[in-house]
C-alpha cells in the first residue's frame, strides 16, 4: 500500500460525477502524509488536462514535468478521498512554485 506525503502526483481510479466508471488518473495529494497512514485514506485534488472547460480555482502547473504528467496540465479545484489500497502509484512531485499556487487557491476553496 503507497502512503503518499502532501505534493505527490499520484495514479488514482478518478471517480466522475456519474460513479459509474472511474479510470486511472493523475491526481494531486492534499492531505499530510500522518494522515493518510493513520485514517487509511487520502484526500486529492483533480489533475487534468482539459483546458477548455475552466473552474474559478483551477492552476495551470508550470513544472509539469517535473510532476511526472506529460502533457500541459491543470489542478482543479474537484477534491476526493480514496482508500490507499486504490493508489496505482506516485509518478513526480509539483515544484514549489506549483505548491504555492494551488496553496494560495486552496485557501479561497476551503473558507473554515
Amino acid at each position: 500500500m503507497t502512503i503518499c506525503e502532501p505534493g505527490d502526483v499520484a495514479i488514482v481510479p478518478f471517480p466522475f460525477t456519474d460513479m459509474a466508471v472511474a479510470k486511472p488518473r493523475p491526481a494531486l495529494v492534499l492531505s499530510a502524509q500522518g494522515v493518510n497512514a493513520n485514517s487509511g485514506h487520502t484526500v486529492f485534488a483533480m489533475i487534468t488536462t482539459a483546458a477548455r472547460s475552466h473552474w474559478p480555482q483551477d492552476v495551470p502547473l508550470q513544472d509539469a514535468a517535473a510532476a511526472g504528467l506529460r502533457a500541459e496540465s491543470i489542478v482543479r479545484g474537484k477534491l476526493f478521498t480514496l482508500d490507499n489500497r486504490l493508489i496505482s502509484r506516485t509518478i513526480g512531485r509539483i515544484s514549489r512554485r506549483d505548491r504555492a499556487a494551488i496553496r494560495a487557491v486552496l485557501k479561497t476553496l476551503v473558507a473554515l
